[in-house]
């Protein structure tokens, strides 16, 4: 099936046909001969054909600024259509850089805002965070003297040629394919759903191993850790959101079906009347699959045979009048088969609801807030959101220090505006390098900090050496650098990137002595400053990587997984007590507590995954810990994130039950749970908070926690196989939701018995 993994056949390429230049290599030259075709362009029509060293200094630096300091992700139309996004943004940082250079402490409050700002977006997805150093380095520019408002205009005119070669360069050289979307993931997981679907549905009520696999492959091309950066649906507008909560459901479908038994001797799938419940399942995933497959080609989403393009569909409804007659059902009667028979309806309903939040959740994705209304506003509370509240939510939450994305604004925003006040004071000859090299080596940990600045330091030296080589070399004959400096500017963004940061300063420092060579008479000088200003940007960042979280994200990631295993604990026991009590079931926004449990998992997450991009985490997709490993053992923390969605989504099936599609919306009536039902389940929740508890403590443990490794399944735990005689099907789907909690707890601390954690 279309996009799904597969392995390659085929014989292999033969070693003398393959291509001589790495791949890494051939996408790194790609990139420099767009960022050299702008800059050079743009750095030598003002130059030599206007003589405006001005504006010849702005049309150079800002494609250099977003198109080789800026890691934008995407092909290049992509990122052709985020730098022209922020090119109004780019012309007012000039701006403000130009009339705040007029004292020094209104350059470094302005650096200090504009720092914090800038870093902070990236929270808001992998492209404004890919964008945000370029911006950064055009406020830098002009911050620094001459204060010059005159010049405003040439400077303007500069940035605004330089990034329109560049853009024009991103979009029409060496156009790149593009990578499947997301869309195109979610799309191909749920058409493969519906093919599980009808083979459970159909004699031998079992997937078979290929399907198996396929299933196990999709699932995990839906992981954010195996989707690249430009595809990750990572921003805070609804479509983004829907379409990750798409690929979340569509997760949670294949594994629920794959986890699936056979029907008990004697059963059927549903009650009197109903289709088939797994018929009706692929219906609507085969239904979603097209309307996400619509999305992708620009046809009208969700179109269906007859024309009509309903959202989520008359499937949807049907699933839904489905779901209704599945829970309203009468129990079997009591006998050998009643308890199978109540698993295997608890089991199916596991895959109705998710196959529902599949459906409406992409339907959100390809329709906004055109969908109209949605069944489970809880699950879907960003539905009725305007885009402001959205960004703001995404904002909002991210401020305080349990944040990475906070902590890393503050380090660099921090940073910078030292570097500023130092230059300002000191008078540096080039303070803006300075503020360049904090800018580029500061880390956010202090290991990766100096191993980057030994590298950067031990580079620059070499090229500052070659830099004063030349200007010996050519004196003030300015031919000799304009005929070097681009093949020296193609070489540093070709080599750069992928060789790292040492060549790429010692590179980086002959282009920019060469451009400045141009600009002004210079003398070898100009290299020994370089490596100066280089010297005491790096220490400063260094300083402030050392006194701000110098772990990065590694101690935030425990405290934060911590805190989020604690309020499943919390939710668990809530939401037991709330099916032994049975009551009024209504719909609403989410069940009492979800939001703090939503909360715990965003900073978990953020947390999570600046973790994988450092060298503590790098590889670390997810690798279990084995128990009694000792404090260094980092548990499978990905499988924590998971099992925090899990919570959310079992605790919501169980208390919000979506309403019936047609009908009236008001409450309806849960009954109690039987006596020795609800002693069962009872106990069985306390056990599984319990564990969750010692699993948080173990995580992040205090002063005196106890270092005895957790047994997870200890004998409490043999209930998920009691099968009291007054239970009923809330009883069963209770117990199917904390005996998968208790997998994922033992994937967490590396006891797991496999599986898919969806």
């Amino acid at each position: 099936m279309a996009g799904v993994p597969k392995a390659p056949s085929g014989p292999e390429t033969p070693r003398a046909s393959r291509p001589a230049v790495p791949a890494g290599y051939r996408r790194a030259a790609r990139g420099a001969v767009r960022v050299t075709a702008a800059a050079g362009g743009g750095f030598y029509l003002f130059l030599y054909g206007s003589d405006s060293v001005t504006a010849a200094t702005y049309a150079l630096f800002a494609p250099i600024a977003l198109g080789g300091l800026s890691r934008i992700p995407g092909t290049g139309r992509q990122r052709a259509a985020v730098m022209l996004r922020a090119a109004p943004w780019s012309w007012a940082l000039i701006t403000l850089g130009t009339f705040l250079a007029v004292r020094t402490w209104s350059a470094v409050v302005g650096m200090l805002v504009v720092g914090f700002a800038l870093a902070f977006l990236a929270v808001c997805g992998p492209r404004p965070a890919g964008a945000a150093p370029g911006l950064q380095l055009l406020y830098i520019l002009p911050c620094f003297p001459p204060y010059d408002p005159g010049s405003l205009g040439e400077r303007l005119g500069g940035a605004a040629v330089g990034l329109g070669l560049l853009i024009l360069a991103e979009a029409f050289l060496f156009p790149e394919p593009a990578a499947p979307s997301y869309a195109e993931r979610v799309a191909a997981a749920a058409g493969l759903a519906g093919r599980c679907a009808r083979a459970l549905g159909a004699p031998p009520y079992a997937l078979t191993a290929e399907d198996a696999r396929a299933a196990h492959a999709a699932a995990q091309s839906l992981r954010p850790s195996q989707v690249p950066e430009q595809a990750r649906p990572a921003g805070p507008g609804l479509r983004d959101r829907a379409l990750a909560h798409a690929g979340l459901a569509a997760r949670a479908v294949l594994s629920r079906l794959a986890q699936l038994g056979p029907p008990p001797p004697g059963s059927r799938p549903a009650g009197p009347d109903v289709p088939d419940v797994l018929d009706a399942v692929a219906r609507v995933t085969e239904q979603t699959a097209l309307r996400l497959t619509d999305r992708r080609t620009g046809k009208p989403g969700g179109a269906q045979a007859d024309g009509r393009t309903d959202a989520p569909g008359r499937w949807h409804e049907e699933l839904g009048r489905v779901r209704t007659e599945l829970v309203a059902e009468p129990n079997p009667a009591s006998g050998a088969g009643a308890a199978p028979a109540l698993r295997r309806r608890a089991s199916l309903l596991a895959v109705v609801d998710a196959t529902l939040a599949l459906s409406m959740a992409a339907s959100l994705a390809v329709r906004g807030r055109a969908a109209g209304a949605v069944a489970s506003p809880g699950r879907f509370w960003y539905a009725s959101k305007r885009a402001p509240e959205l960004w703001w939510h995404r904002l909002a939450g991210n401020v305080g220090q349990r944040s990475v994305h906070f902590q890393n604004a503050v380090r660099i925003s921090l940073a910078l505006a030292a570097a500023r006040l130092i230059a300002g004071v000191d008078t540096l000859p080039h303070g803006f390098w300075a503020l360049l090299a904090t800018l580029t080596l500061t880390r956010t940990t202090v290991t990766e900090t100096r191993v980057t600045v030994r590298q950067a330091l031990t580079g620059t030296l070499c090229g500052a050496v070659v830099a004063a080589g030349l200007l010996i070399a050519a004196g003030s004959d300015t031919t000799v650098y304009a005929v070097i400096m681009p093949f020296v500017m193609l070489c540093a963004f070709t080599v750069g990137p992928v060789k790292g940061v040492g060549w790429a300063q010692a590179l980086f420092t002959v282009v920019v002595s060469l451009a400045f060579a141009q600009l002004a008479h210079s003398t070898w000088q100009l290299a020994e400053f370089r490596i100066l200003e280089v010297l005491a940007g790096s220490a400063i960042g260094a300083v402030f990587g050392l006194l701000a979280w110098p772990r990065g994200a590694h101690d935030e990631l425990r405290r934060s997984g911590a805190a989020l295993v604690r309020a499943t604990a919390e939710i668990v026991v809530a939401t037991v007590a709330a099916v032994v009590a049975g009551g009024v079931r209504e719909p609403r926004a989410t069940a009492p507590g979800h939001r703090s449990l939503q909360h715990n998992l965003i900073l978990a997450e953020s947390a999570f995954a600046q973790f994988q991009s450092e060298p503590d985490g790098a590889g670390h997709g997810g690798g279990p810990a084995q128990a009694g490993a000792g404090p260094a053992a980092e548990p499978d923390w990905q499988a924590g994130l998971m099992m925090g969605h899990h919570t959310l989504w079992g605790s919501d099936r169980l208390l919000v039950p979506p309403p019936p599609p047609a009908g009236p919306d008001g409450p309806t009536v849960a009954p109690p749970l039987g006596r020795e039902a609800a002693a069962g389940l009872l106990r069985l929740g306390d056990r599984v908070a319990g564990r969750m508890l010692l699993v948080s403590a173990a995580a992040d443990p205090g002063g005196d926690t106890p270092e005895t490794p957790v047994q997870l399944r200890d004998p409490a735990v043999a209930s998920f196989e009691a099968e009291p005689a007054d239970a009923s099907p809330a009883y069963y789907v209770a117990v199917s939701w904390l005996d998968g909690l208790v997998s994922d707890l033992e994937r967490i601390t590396g006891g797991g018995r496999g599986g898919d954690a969806t």
